[in-house]
């Protein structure tokens, strides 16, 4: 389950990377239940508003840094040319070089957003433009809109930035269940 604004761009890279999302939103649902990863993410995550994804080769070997890996290497650097300084419309890339994160772990990707409490949806999301056989847009909008501020990055690994947050408030309304298929079906 995923914000369904980063749908199309986790598409996008279904139809260019052999990738497998393994976690997606973290949290409960309108129902109670909870979905994703529990207590495995770090404090402010992205993962509780549906706009991170923790990746993995779709026919990797779990836990072995292999020639699998090879593609969401590609990925990651794709996605973080430098060491803390993401393409847009990434936030936060965790990959080698980051605690927890890396070959043989898991690549995280987390889109740029608007300020949003845990397990509610972000005003708005930063995505690349996608179409038929087009790659996505080297730099969507630099910055956020007018008088709104973005909110700050996390350091990577166990050491979280501190932020501001509230409790649940009944889950989230607007996600995207199931698998993302390179086909869009």
């Amino acid at each position: 389950m995923v914000d369904r604004r980063i749908v199309p761009d986790l598409r996008w890279l279904a139809t260019h990377y052999p990738i497998y999302v393994t976690d997606g939103y973290s949290g409960p649902l309108a129902n109670g239940e909870h979905v994703g990863c529990n207590r495995c993410h770090v404090r402010g995550s992205d993962h509780y508003n549906g706009l991170a994804v923790d990746i993995v080769p779709l026919n990797g070997t779990p836990g072995k840094c292999d020639a699998s890996w090879a593609a969401i290497t590609r990925l990651a650097l794709w996605a973080e040319p430098l060491q803390d300084k993401p393409r847009p419309p990434f936030r936060w890339v965790g990959y080698d070089g980051d605690a927890g994160h890396g070959c043989g772990n898991h690549l995280h990707l987390s889109w740029e957003h608007a300020p949003a409490p845990m397990f509610q949806l972000a005003e708005w999301v930063e995505v690349f433009t996608v179409g038929k056989a087009t790659a996505p847009a080297q730099a969507p909008p630099s910055t956020p809109p007018a008088g709104i501020k973005p909110p700050k990055s996390p350091r990577g690994g166990s050491e979280p930035e501190p932020v501001a947050e509230s409790g649940p408030r009944g889950g989230i309304s607007v996600v995207q269940s199931g698998g993302v298929s390179p086909r869009g079906d």
